[in-house]
């Protein structure tokens, strides 16, 4: 069955329905192969890490860690889970959830609805003997009196887990955790969550995934960090609460507003980082990817990896293999060997 067929079924549904579907597919029917293996122009290394190709499933897909094995199994180099919280707790009232179909995107306002630290914990030590590069995203539970305190158990817990810890400051819908990306408190942040997953003898790096609804001076900023903490890389961007013209029905829902018309912002604040690091620090671009040409204009605007989500709403599991062989392709027929070597080459320092 082609996935035009089976999206015209689950998009019958809500799509907070659709979505808990997909994941029990992946968890219970054979539609997963094994990994990509390393080798071949795809293949680069980022923050000491082995990427086999640079597609990765970014966080909110797989909120608590239920199957990044499988996403893994589909093609994505990478798999990002969470964000996880250290309580466990609902989300946001339903509906939360919005596909805007004309305008090819997603509105959502979960609410790092999750299980908890404690139920993913488990889970992910479970598979930790399997491999592959899973990147744990933290976040600081809505009522938290001390939300530093929180991204500092997040990382004390899932440091020995993580292939990468993913700092999450960016989303829009927990009430004033963007104003974590203000210059001294994300210091603050960033200076807990690196002491905390020191003490537990593990040194994942750190990456930090901010909004793309900045100003050129938070910009500037949030650039100096990250090169004065050491961090593995910057993750550019999260969803946006701005509103480009849309056409769907949904389109005054709140929430951060993801998939194609994402893309020309957060291509621009790729190549606003860039130029901010000098490309001192590998960026991860995310927003608005949906097939290899885009994935490869955020390559060649800087990105060294990029990561995916609404599209697949669209697209269906099969994205990251399609997306992998057509970036060969167009690698091949600039004259770039490898992945790495395309990184920028249209916003040169």
């Amino acid at each position: 069955m082609t996935y035009a067929l089976i999206r015209k079924a689950l998009f019958r549904l809500d799509a907070e329905t659709a979505h808990g579907m997909a994941l029990a597919a992946l968890k219970y029917l054979p539609i997963a192969g094994a990994p990509v293996a390393p080798g071949g122009p795809l293949t680069s290394t980022v923050a000491g890490l082995t990427f086999p190709t640079p597609v990765g499933m970014a966080a909110g897909f797989d909120k608590d860690g239920e199957v990044p094995d499988a996403l893994l199994g589909l093609g994505f180099g990478f798999a990002e889970v969470g964000s996880i919280t250290p309580l466990p707790q609902s989300g946001n009232p339903k509906p939360r959830l919005f596909r805007l179909e004309e305008d090819r995107a997603v509105i959502n306002r979960m609410g790092f609805n999750n299980g908890g630290a404690d139920a993913a914990e488990k889970r992910l030590r479970a598979r930790l003997t399997r491999g592959g590069i899973v990147g744990i995203n933290i976040g600081a539970n809505k009522d938290a009196a001390d939300r530093i305190a929180d991204y500092a158990y997040g990382a004390r817990v899932f440091a020995p887990l993580a292939s990468y810890l993913a700092v999450n400051v960016s989303s829009p819908n927990t009430p004033g955790l963007r104003a974590l990306q203000d210059e001294s408190a994300l210091t603050e942040l960033l200076d807990g969550v690196i002491a905390a997953r020191d003490e537990t003898g593990h040194r994942p790096p750190v990456f930090l995934k901010v909004a793309p609804d900045l100003e050129p001076a938070d910009i500037e900023a949030i650039a100096r960090i990250a090169l004065s903490r050491r961090l593995g890389a910057l993750i550019v961007s999260n969803t946006t609460i701005s509103r480009p013209p849309l056409h769907s029905r949904h389109a005054g829902e709140t929430g951060g507003l993801s998939g194609a018309p994402l893309r020309d912002l957060a291509q621009q604040r790729m190549v606003d980082f860039r130029r901010a690091t000098g490309g001192q620090i590998p960026l991860i671009g995310v927003g608005g990817i949906a097939n290899a040409e885009d994935a490869y204009a955020r390559i060649r605007a800087g990105a060294s990896l990029v990561q995916l989500y609404s599209a697949m709403v669209y697209e269906g599991h099969a994205i990251a293999e399609k997306i992998g062989v057509g970036l060969a392709r167009l690698l091949a027929r600039d004259g770039f060997g490898n992945v790495a070597d395309a990184v920028g080459a249209d916003v040169p320092l």
